[in-house]
């Protein structure tokens, strides 16, 4: 059995309320971070203590006083109910050792000593965290505690003032406070590079556009006027191939998958950017931006074709890091005889037999791949921008390249913190692998987003998209869906019942004085606005804000379903705000509040679905076990609970609904 206090538990686990105790796992010892050393800005933590079998217990306005000297080794808990938490430190001499390097480390003390923790504050405001080990970890967890983030990335945020924005540059490799480059402080301008459409978007597309709604989200509740462009390459070879093997034009194939695109993001809840420019709405701002490039010398034409001259910048490579020698051509286009240098990218291609072309100082043609991003910002953004998006394999060839082309052409700076750079902050998404694999077709691990949709609630993704920091490497897996369909569906049913005892409550007298519990939900409200504000601040910190949502909706459901809840003085107005705080949240991340309730009659019928039934083919198994009930054959009763629930089903027996989806995970 094993737990850690950490920020990181996963929020999506059902609760243990009564009576528990658990020897566990060694935390707080030599080579682990001390539970007295936890950093204080890691706001949001909670205690948890997992079991072998997933299940998580909440604790309650903990706070863990600094042992005394020679306290190291195993703790465990004691949750007493209505008496608080009592956390005992045992010296290594009265437990088993662990490893020998533990061993060494240990106090010679053969003397417990007790410490009670306070229970006088919401967990997630107050208390601190640390990670032990060997602790189970979901996606939730694993995907925020390290992976793919250095050190500059870590939830940490000592030092900064986070009542102002801090993004990750990717050209200073560190978080740097946001400041525009509007004189007034009050426009922001955010490219972000967008798909080629000649199929469906995947799930690594989602990735990337529902990470910068969540930023362009945080931009407008932080009061700037975002002008948000995201494009459409719809001129490419892949294009080309695809159009003339369905016998159609490029115009056709764009246009329906543009289409296509569109239907995913609203499904998945984005919000439609200020611009969506196309690559052939633009082809003359094209041809006028290679020109430019070429009477400054930083272009050539070679037989009809016009490249971009690596080694007249001598910035080039500052954004991925690359060395001049280290770097080849584009991934798009093979290595020519004609280049001065190999790392030299095509600007312009010239006419080939079966592709749309158009006419040029140089013959006809078509764009290059980079080239369109550079003309494109100039004509929709200006010369120089705020933010530039987009995923961590953009960031060479494709980016370096753009920022060449676009350095070069207007005459400003390559590095950010030059005194007119092109971009200011260089903002990019970490990869996504499926079953800790990389994502490629070849692998039959491929899913675009309408194939997982079928499966999934367009919010499911979302939430499990959200439960990742932006910049980490996130595992796709069938688990971690199912965790995040559980995490969904209790989120709005508990909004739901909220919205319905709301409703139905009689208008509270405020003469009393509120009850405990009550204060402590109003405290706890108010600092889950403030903990997500600046966990959003923080470099997106949206695997903190997630975990933030477990202690109010415990608290709203301890409101409806407990003696002690139910007769609270102040419960509606400890229950409205809970609510507020959890409907902002809710807003700041994209997941609709649903003042209509149609998420949980969908998130029933995909469950449903993915369970192979139809709403009557549930009733009849109902109907039988009830049967089966009612003859006392419970052996048979309960193998038909035990195979819906394999399904995805779990039957609720008195329950005002008589079934709800549960996670099936198969190993």
């Amino acid at each position: 059995m094993v737990f850690m206090i950490g920020q990181w538990s996963p929020p999506c686990l059902p609760v243990q309320k009564k009576g528990f105790r658990a020897r566990t796992t060694i935390i707080g010892d030599r080579g682990h971070a001390p539970l007295w050393r936890a950093p204080r800005a890691w706001q949001g933590a909670m205690l948890a203590m997992f079991h072998t079998s997933g299940r998580v217990v909440l604790g309650k306005g903990l706070r863990i006083a600094r042992p005394r000297a020679g306290e190291h080794g195993n703790y465990y808990v004691n949750y007493i109910p209505r008496r608080g938490v009592r956390v005992v430190a045992q010296s290594q001499s009265q437990s088993q050792s662990q490893s020998q390097s533990q061993s060494q480390s240990q106090s010679q003390s053969s003397d417990s000593t007790r410490r009670l923790i306070r229970v006088d504050a919401p967990t997630m405001i107050r208390s601190r965290a640390v990670t032990g080990t060997g602790v189970p970890r979901t996606v939730f967890s694993a995907a925020v505690n390290g992976a793919g983030v250095d050190s500059e990335s870590s939830p940490t945020s000592e030092g900064r003032d986070l009542s102002r924005l801090w993004l990750q540059n990717t050209m200073t490799r560190k978080k740097e406070v946001f400041v525009p480059r509007d004189p007034a402080g009050k426009k922001v301008q955010m490219y972000v590079c967008g798909v080629t459409v000649y199929d469906y978007s995947h799930i690594g597309h989602a990735r990337v556009y529902v990470a910068f709604d969540v930023l362009y989200r945080q931009l407008m509740r932080l009061g700037y006027d975002v002008t948000y462009c995201r494009n459409f390459t719809d001129i490419d070879d892949k294009i080309i191939k695809r159009a003339n093997e369905n016998g159609e034009s490029c115009d056709a194939l764009t246009d329906r998958f543009i289409e296509a695109f569109h239907e995913d993001m609203t499904a998945l809840g984005c919000l439609r950017p200020t611009l969506e420019p196309r690559a052939t709405e633009c082809v003359d701002d094209i041809i006028n931006f290679i020109e430019r490039l070429v009477a400054k010398g930083n272009a050539y034409e070679a037989n009809g074709d016009v490249y971009f001259s690596v080694d007249t910048l001598p910035a080039y490579g500052a954004l991925s890091g690359r060395k001049q020698e280290d770097n080849r051509a584009g991934e798009r286009v093979a290595v020519d005889d004609r280049k001065k240098n190999p790392a030299d990218f095509a600007l312009w291609k010239t006419a080939k037999p079966g592709e749309p072309t158009w006419a040029s100082p140089w013959g006809d043609g078509r764009p290059g791949w980079h080239i369109e991003c550079s003309a494109m910002i100039e004509k929709m953004l200006g010369p120089t921008i705020d933010i530039h998006g987009g995923g961590q394999d953009l960031v060479f060839p494709h980016h370096e390249n753009e920022l060449a082309q676009s350095s070069a052409a207007c005459g400003c700076g390559a590095h950010s913190d030059d005194e007119n750079p092109f971009v200011r902050y260089w903002v990019h998404n970490g990869f996504v692998k499926v079953d800790s694999e990389k994502m490629s077709k070849s692998l039959g691990n491929f899913f675009t987003i309408r194939e997982v949709l079928d499966k999934y609630h367009p919010y499911v993704l979302r939430f499990m998209l959200l439960g990742a920091h932006y910049r980490a490497p996130i595992n796709y897996t069938q688990r971690a869906l199912e965790e995040a369909s559980d995490r969904v569906y209790y989120l709005y049913q508990t909004v739901q019942d909220v919205r319905e005892v709301l409703r139905d409550a009689a208008v509270e007298e405020n003469a009393k004085k509120p009850a405990p519990l009550v204060s402590d939900a109003l405290k706890l409200a108010g600092e889950t606005e403030t903990l997500v504000f600046e966990a959003l601040n923080d470099d997106l910190n949206t695997p903190a804000v997630m975990a933030t949502l477990s202690a109010p909706l415990k608290m709203m459901n301890d409101f409806m379903t407990t003696k002690a809840g139910k007769k609270a003085v102040g419960r509606v107005d400890a229950l409205q705000s809970l609510l507020s705080s959890v409907e902002g949240l809710m807003d700041a991340v994209g997941l609709p509040k649903d003042d209509e309730n149609v998420i949980l009659p969908q998130l029933r019928a995909v469950a449903l679905s993915r369970a192979g039934m139809t709403e009557a083919d549930l009733l009849a198994r109902i109907e039988e076990r009830k049967s089966a009930r009612d003859a006392k054959d419970f052996a048979e009763s309960d193998r038909l609970r035990d195979e819906l629930s394999a399904r995805g089903i779990a039957l609720m027996d008195g329950a005002k609904d008589a079934w709800r989806p549960v996670p099936v995970v198969t190993d």
